[in-house]
């Protein structure tokens, strides 16, 4: 019990300080093992096994692809896109920011990955039509958010490895709940809006080039084949997510150096160093996770905080609210990888307890930890469109507040309604 509250508290405490998330996890992990004496020689395999696992190779592939596909300019082309759609109306640029991040989220992945590209176009556009800087910026941190539940999502990737359930499944099941969060968002990006005048329609339309509809969808359409041609692939049962990812980089390279192109070597050069630099990160809190996990569950506190739960109560329906209280409040001050790692050993026999389905359950896990992406006090999301905005990460807390219950809301129905989730994976034969 003592080498439990060593392994817990150590990594609070390293997070409370500020240390970067894979060091919180080593350390502790280091020193339960060593105080422990469980052996230290085993620190190197099980660093190795947490990483060696197959379908964990689509993650630095799918981030290798965002990089390109943000690079090659396909956000741009696809908010001209988005902007002729929707047209010039109150809260017209909020409705083509929730859209293409969206759009965006299934190609990247990433939430930050999906708040950063977008959020570097659409933040300067929408503070010149009036547009609160915290508004925008709380805005298109909630709408990237999406990312890690909309497919191919990083997130449900390592769901997948740890609970040794589909990915395809997991990708397919996402995609309803993806939308439906997207949904949620539109109620008060538009009400606050309209409330506020942004977005006037008397504007001028922000495309420069005037260009039409017809054209802005043929600059746009090679770009919006792209999560076509990955999801297609996927449900269609003619690539693995492994492969689907190493598709992703080669359409991705297509676009920018034969279609667009838009990418030089040099510039290709720099996408490699970037995307490497992002995945090594991944990567790490992937293999100390790992080891995190083995030594909570080697020393038993992971068993033992699993029956404290389930003592509780009986009714399955406290429990899971209980849970996602719990990740709820983890999502804040962690990224989805390392909660994935720390806390799914508990869930894992609860989820077997009461039989609920590995699928459905990664998906209301995975949105869950979406909102905590961009809500206070850590907010990666957030961090990510404050630095865009140049504001403060306080400016945008009354702007959050009800993107987050929205939010919540989507969280709800995809809770009391499985088949949301489950529909797709079961129409494709993937479960």
């Amino acid at each position: 019990m003592s080498l439990g509250i060593l392994l817990f508290l150590g990594f609070f405490l390293l997070l409370i300080i500020g240390a970067p998330i894979a060091i919180a996890i080593a350390i502790p992990s280091f020193l339960v093992i060593w105080v422990g004496d469980l052996g230290v020689p085993v620190i190197a395999p099980n660093f190795f096994a947490g990483i060696s696992k197959f379908p964990l190779l689509a993650i630095p592939l799918f981030i290798l692809a965002g990089f390109i596909l943000e690079r090659c300019g396909i956000s741009q082309r696809v908010i001209a896109f988005a902007n002729h759609l929707v047209g010039k109306r109150r809260g017209g640029l909020a409705i083509v920011a929730i859209s293409v991040c969206v759009f965006f989220g299934g190609v990247s992945g990433s939430g930050p990955a999906d708040a950063a590209a977008i959020g570097a176009i659409l933040i300067p556009a929408m503070y010149a039509q009036g547009y609160g800087r915290g508004y925008s910026a709380a805005l298109i941190a909630a709408a990237g958010s999406t990312a890690i539940i909309v497919p191919p999502s990083i997130a449900l990737i390592v769901y997948g490895a740890i609970t040794n359930t589909s990915i395809p499944a997991l990708f397919a099941a996402g995609a309803v709940p993806g939308l439906l969060a997207g949904l949620s968002l539109l109620i008060p990006a538009i009400w606050v809006a309209v409330k506020k005048g942004y977005g006037s329609v008397s504007q001028e339309d922000t495309d420069e080039q005037g260009e039409t509809l017809g054209q802005s969808f043929r600059h746009a359409f090679w770009g919006l084949l792209a999560p076509v041609i990955i999801l297609g692939g996927l449900y269609g049962g003619i690539f693995t997510p492994t492969e689907a990812a190493v598709v992703a980089v080669f359409y991705s390279l297509l676009l920018g150096l034969c279609i667009y192109r838009t990418l030089s070597l040099k510039d290709l050069y720099q996408i490699l160093v970037d995307a490497n630099q992002t995945s090594a990160i991944v990567m790490l809190i992937v293999a100390f996770a790992g080891l995190f996990s083995w030594a909570g569950a080697t020393i038993g506190i992971l068993d033992l905080l699993a029956e404290s739960l389930m003592k509780v109560s009986d009714n399955k329906w406290v429990i899971l609210f209980l849970i996602n209280v719990l990740v709820f409040f983890a999502g804040m001050l962690m990224d989805a990888i390392s909660v994935y790692y720390i806390f799914l050993p508990i869930f894992i026999p609860i989820m077997a307890h009461f039989q609920w389905d590995p699928v459905w359950f990664g998906v209301v896990m995975t949105l869950n930890l979406a909102i905590g992406q961009f809500t206070p006090p850590v907010a990666v999301n957030l961090y990510v469109t404050t630095q865009l905005a140049d504001i403060r990460l306080e400016d945008t807390f009354r702007s959050v507040i009800p993107m987050v219950l929205a939010m919540l809301l989507a969280l709800l129905v995809v809770v009391l309604f499985p088949a949301l989730s489950l529909y797709i994976p079961r129409f494709f034969g993937l479960m």
